[in-house]
C-alpha cells in the first residue's frame, strides 16, 4: 500500500514547485490518442480512455488527497465525459473501419449542424457555469464550463468524423491554457499548448483529405468510362 501511495504522489520536481508524474502519464496518452485520431486509427480511442481515467484521479486533488489539492471539476467531469463518449466513438470507429484500416472519412457538418454546435457551445457554458460554482470549482469558472463543453462537443464531432471538431479543442486549448497554469496544473497547462499546435496541424491534415476526396469524386464523375467508349465504338 505504501508503494502504491508512492506511485500515486510521484512528483518532478520543477524549482520550488513540482508536478505530478500522473498528471505527465495522463496527458502523455492524451497526446498518443489526439495523434492516432488524426491519422484515423480505431486504437486512439482506448488510449485515450486510459490517459482520461488517470487524468480523472489528478483534477480531484482534494478528493483523492494528493499533493495538489485543487478539484477542476469542469476538468474532473470532462474526463468521465470523455470515457463514455470514447466507448461510442470506438465502436463507431469499429463499424466503419475500412481495408485501409482508416476508421473513418473526414467530412464538413452541415451549415444547421455548425449552427448547432456554436449555440450548444454557448448555452452549454452558460448552464454550467452556475452549477460548477455552487459545487466549487476553480475561478474562474465559466472557462471551466466552457472547457467542459467544448470537449463534449469536439469530442462527439470526432465520432462523426466532422472535420470541424479539430477547431473546438482550439477553442478549448486558449481558455485551457491560462486556467491551468492559474490552478498550478502546470504539466497540463504546457500540454494545452502543445495541443493548439496540434489540433491546428490536424484540422489542415483532415481538410487535405477532404478535398482530395473531393477532387477524386469530381474525376470520377466528370469523364467518361474510356474502355466503355472504345467498346461501344466496335459495336
Amino acid at each position: 500500500m505504501d508503494v502504491l501511495r508512492w506511485l500515486f504522489d510521484a512528483q518532478l520536481r520543477v524549482g520550488d514547485g513540482f508536478i505530478l508524474w500522473r498528471e505527465v502519464l495522463g496527458n502523455v496518452f492524451g497526446l498518443l490518442s489526439a495523434l492516432g485520431g488524426m491519422r484515423r486509427k480505431v486504437w486512439a480511442w482506448p488510449v485515450g480512455i486510459v490517459g482520461n481515467a488517470i487524468l480523472l484521479t489528478v483534477f480531484l486533488g482534494a478528493v483523492f488527497e494528493t499533493p495538489n489539492p485543487v478539484n477542476l471539476l469542469g476538468q474532473a467531469g470532462r474526463q468521465i465525459m470523455f470515457i463514455a463518449v470514447s466507448v461510442y466513438g470506438w465502436v463507431q470507429w469499429r463499424r466503419s473501419r475500412g481495408s485501409a484500416q482508416e476508421a473513418v472519412t473526414p467530412r464538413w457538418a452541415s451549415g444547421r449542424q455548425r449552427l448547432l454546435l456554436v449555440i450548444a457551445m454557448l448555452m452549454g457554458t452558460a448552464v454550467l457555469t452556475p452549477v460548477f460554482r455552487a459545487l466549487g470549482s476553480y475561478e474562474p469558472v465559466w472557462a471551466d464550463a466552457w472547457i467542459f463543453t467544448g470537449s463534449l462537443l469536439a469530442t462527439l464531432g470526432m465520432a462523426r468524423g466532422w472535420v470541424e471538431f479539430w477547431l473546438f479543442w482550439v477553442a478549448v486549448d486558449l481558455v485551457g491554457v491560462p486556467l491551468l497554469f492559474s490552478a498550478g496544473y502546470y504539466a497540463s497547462g504546457l500540454m494545452y499548448v502543445f495541443y493548439g499546435a496540434f489540433t491546428l496541424a490536424g484540422f489542415f491534415v483532415w481538410w487535405r483529405v477532404t478535398t482530395r476526396q473531393r477532387r477524386a469524386a469530381t474525376i470520377g464523375t466528370g469523364f467518361p468510362d474510356l474502355q466503355l467508349s472504345v467498346g461501344e465504338k466496335h459495336r
